[in-house]
């Protein structure tokens, strides 16, 4: 539920950044090129000189299969004379979700042909200790600021995921603030989202009223008729933009060459598309049910040991979680693990979305409290009752009771 106040969005995030600055002596703009990133920038570019703080670090770090244009505009933002440009071009380790033999991109790794060579002023030796995408932020700002309270600032917004939304609105990371998580608390690093209640309107408002350059990719993606949602500029053969591969041969020619050269099952998904990626309406008709089909897909499609026990793991963690006897919400539960296979998912990003969404969230709420907090339809609990908790759902082929097309973008 939102509650709206009278001051509006660009007002309260310009007082979060103000106040961030007032906190902490080291400010840091997380940038990926994106347009949340971009309004960012500029907010802080402003209070920046409202504070005398001039100029701002600006910290990119660079995973190799990126869009030209991003790259492009990255390099403008860069060149920005009020910027303190921090640009990684070090090996580190992507997930590849493209193919099940090729299960990484070492980005930037020696003796690799290069995507693109690197900037002259970028920073080449990985010396953080990690080479995961998502613990370098907090590595960056622990070797280099290891005695200094660093505010690193980014563009999550809470729109994009209700896993997001209950993080970032619950739970206090600094004093009062619930938006942000905590980096390293022992040295006072955090990370920060100011824009975490701005929708996709408000971003794009702030943009053309303030007359802000942008990254050009979202122009090739509108026309292309990309939805808003599937409108990513950043690494494309991760898992959440693999649908960037589709018609990235049309948008940029030479950067695909390039890419089908350099990682394995790139040209492959652009052909299987969709089919490659997603879980069938129904189980295959050899399966009797969803579980029997996603523990057969998690028994034979995942080669590699070290991530099929990661998988394992995560399946008996939500088998144990969701173990309260309502077939309706096994079922779901089980697409979503054969999904979460089929796309390579092990962070498993899709089922976490599932679980955090309304339905599955006062159900669990239901039946571990028995409180019901409101009296709106949910799918989950009202089947459990109309049944008395006794009936069951049939795994028919092609006769699914649920309405697919709802959940079909998160398979």
């Amino acid at each position: 539920m939102r509650i709206y106040l009278k001051e509006n969005v660009w007002d309260a995030a310009l007082n979060r950044i103000r106040y961030l600055y007032d906190e902490f002596p080291k400010v840091i703009c997380q940038f990926s090129g994106g347009k949340d990133s971009t309004v960012c920038l500029h907010l802080c570019l402003k209070v920046a000189k409202e504070k005398n703080r001039l100029p701002l670090t600006v910290f990119f770090i660079d995973q190799e299969a990126e869009w030209d244009a991003t790259i492009d505009y990255v390099r403008e933002v860069m060149a920005m004379p009020d910027v303190d440009p921090v640009w990684l071009q070090m090996p580190i380790r992507i997930s590849n979700t493209t193919s099940p033999t090729e299960r990484w991109l070492w980005c930037w790794e020696e003796g690799a042909k290069w995507l693109r060579e690197k900037e002259p002023n970028s920073i080449k030796e990985n010396v953080y200790g990690t080479v995961t995408f998502r613990e370098v932020f907090a590595a960056y700002a622990r070797y280099h600021y290891p005695h200094t309270p660093v505010a690193m600032i980014g563009g999550v917004r809470v729109e994009e995921s209700p896993a997001r939304a209950i993080g970032l609105t619950h739970f206090a990371t600094y004093k009062h603030i619930t938006w942000g998580v905590g980096a390293s608390r022992k040295l006072k690093h955090f990370g920060f989202y100011p824009l975490y209640d701005w929708t996709y309107m408000d971003i794009w408002k702030a943009i053309h009223d303030n007359h802000w350059s942008y990254c050009k990719m979202y122009d090739y993606y509108y026309m292309y008729g990309i939805p808003v949602q599937h409108m990513r500029v950043s690494n494309v053969h991760h898992e959440t933009a693999v649908r960037s591969l589709y018609f990235m041969q049309e948008i940029e020619p030479d950067n695909w060459n390039r890419l089908t050269q350099r990682l394995k099952g790139v040209n492959t998904a652009k052909h299987g598309q969709n089919d490659l990626f997603a879980a069938p309406r129904t189980p295959p008709a050899m399966f009797k049910d969803w579980k029997e089909y996603a523990n057969y897909l998690l028994e034979n499609l995942i080669s590699e040991p070290e991530i099929k026990e990661i998988f394992q793991r995560e399946f008996k963690a939500f088998e144990s979680r969701y173990n309260y006897g309502n077939d309706l919400v096994l079922r779901d539960m089980y697409r979503q693990l054969a999904a979460a296979v089929i796309a390579d998912d092990y962070h498993m990003t899709k089922i976490k979305s599932w679980q955090t969404r309304a339905d599955t969230a006062q159900w669990r709420k239901w039946k571990t409290t028995g409180v019901r907090h409101n009296n709106f339809s949910n799918k989950y609990i009202d089947y459990e009752l109309s049944k008395g908790n006794q009936g069951s759902v049939q795994q028919q082929h092609g006769q699914d009771q649920i309405s697919e097309h709802a959940e079909e973008s998160d398979l």
